[in-house]
Order: structure tokens, then sequence, then C-alpha cells
């Protein structure tokens, strides 16, 4: 009889573990991440579908605190200091929640990263409330969705999209101050990073003379350097010296042929057509 008794529960057992499968998500989780200022930025959430559904109103209720998604929390994590919609948060993870309005939205940034149901939620835990305006969209958007719009070096939008509502959050960050703060620490050092920060300074409108300086020595440790060269014309471009933004460009030109780079050739006979 034992010797039965074991064969049925092995019997069993594997008929349980045939029976065992895996179907999709009904509401798949994602993770979105985002370089931004000088770190980046990411969003973990699930991604309900519409399926039929009236969405905002009804199977989102408005007035209520919403956990942004489904199944488990929503969390945003900042790698650094940034201001949403003008508020100050510090780096970390956050969880973040919303509460839905036809008119109005809350988005909350909050230290619980937990929050799955109104009941859940404690607003002693909040860190910010940021209000938004609903936009209403012609297309629907089937599978609730959050990304980033309009990525610039120091500010972005977070983007809410489901059914025919978006709701959009500024987000921005002291990119400038950390960056010079990099290059002033590292000229300290030997090894400087002559043709980096000069870039920085032509991009971002700051001293030319000191740009062009730092390029003329990148070109001095690396003759060969196309894209110093490059750099180099295009600073003289837009200090007015036309003659001497050329012969840098002839000279990039002439290097990036020998390293078989057409990309900087095409950039160079682009920059020398703008100085005729």
């Amino acid at each position: 009889m034992r010797k039965i008794f074991l064969m049925c529960s092995l019997a069993a057992c594997c008929y349980g573990q045939a029976q065992s499968l895996r179907t999709p998500a009904p509401s798949p989780p994602q993770t979105v991440k985002q370089d931004f200022g000088i770190s980046s930025i990411e969003v973990s959430y699930s991604r309900p579908g519409i399926k039929g559904r009236k969405i905002f109103g009804e199977l989102v209720p408005f007035g209520k605190v919403w956990r942004t998604g489904a199944n488990n929390a929503t969390t945003i994590t900042f790698g650094d200091d940034v201001l949403v919609a003008g508020k100050k948060i510090a780096a970390g993870k956050y969880g973040l929640l919303t509460i839905p309005d036809g008119g109005n939205w809350t988005v909350i940034i909050s230290k619980q990263l937990d929050v799955t149901s109104p009941a859940a939620y404690k607003q002693d835990m909040d860190v910010a409330r940021i209000e938004a305006k609903p936009m209403a969209m012609r297309e629907p958007v089937q599978n609730f969705t959050i990304q980033f719009d309009d990525v610039k070096s120091s500010s972005c939008n977070l983007s809410l999209t489901w059914e025919n509502t978006a709701v959009s959050i500024p987000i921005e960050t002291d990119v400038d101050s950390k960056v010079m703060g990099q290059i002033d620490e590292m000229f300290i050092k030997d090894n400087r990073p002559y043709y980096n920060a000069a870039a920085y300074y032509i991009d971002n409108g700051k001293d030319l003379g000191k740009a062009l300086e730092w390029l003329n020595k990148a070109t001095d440790q690396n003759p060969k350097a196309y894209w110093a060269w490059y750099q180099k014309a295009n600073c003289l471009a837009k200090m007015g010296k036309k003659s001497e933004a050329a012969a840098s460009a002839h000279k990039s030109i002439e290097v990036a042929k020998e390293a078989k780079n057409d990309d900087y050739v095409a950039l160079n006979e682009k920059l020398l057509a703008t100085l005729k």
C-alpha cells in the first residue's frame, strides 16, 4: 500500500508540474529609463489596456488616488536632484501617484513605494503635489503609457497618456553648475579635458576665446584629431574669423580622409559652405 501511495503522489506531482502554464500578463510591466542631464530618470509601471472599457471617470474614478498603472505600485527614480513643475525633488526613488479629474489632475511624488489602492495612501508621506491640466487627444491610446518627451540637456516632460487623455509634467535639472564644477576640478589635474570642455563652452554660449584656447591645446596634443579641428573651425566661425575657420576645416578634412571618416568630411564641407 505504501508503494502504491508513493507512486500516486509522484504522479500527482508530475501532473501538477505539467499543468504549469505561462500566459501573457494582462497589464505588462515596463521600465522606462531616460538619460537626463548628467544622470537619468527611470519609471517602472504596468500598462493596462482599454479593452472596450470607459477609463477615466469609471474604471479609474475621478477624485481618488490612482496607482498610475496596474498591478504593482508605480515608481520613479531620479539619478540627480531635479525640479518637478518648479518643486525641488532630491535624487532618489519615489512612488508616482495621481488623482485624475475631468479638468485637473494632481500628480503626487511620494515616499511610499507600495501604494496599490487608495486605502494604502498616506498624504503625510507626500514629497510634492503638482497640479496638471489634462489634454484631450483625437486618437485613443490603447495601453496606458508613460514616456519622456521634448528631452533637452536640462529639461524634459514626463508624459502620461491613456484613452483620450494626456497629462504632461515638466522636469528640470541644473546641468550647467555641475558641468562647470567638473571642468574646474578636472583642470586642476594633469589629464585635462580640453576638447570636451571647449565643446561644452561652444554649445552653451560661453567664452569662445577660452574654448579656442583649449582647442588649440587639443590639436597640439593630437594633430590627427579631426573632430577637434572641426570644432576649432566651428568656434572660429562663431567668432567671425572666417579665413581661420576655413583653414581649420580644411585641416579637419585632410586628417578625416586619412582616418576614412566620411561623416566629418561632410560636416566640414557643410561648414565651409557657410563661410563663403
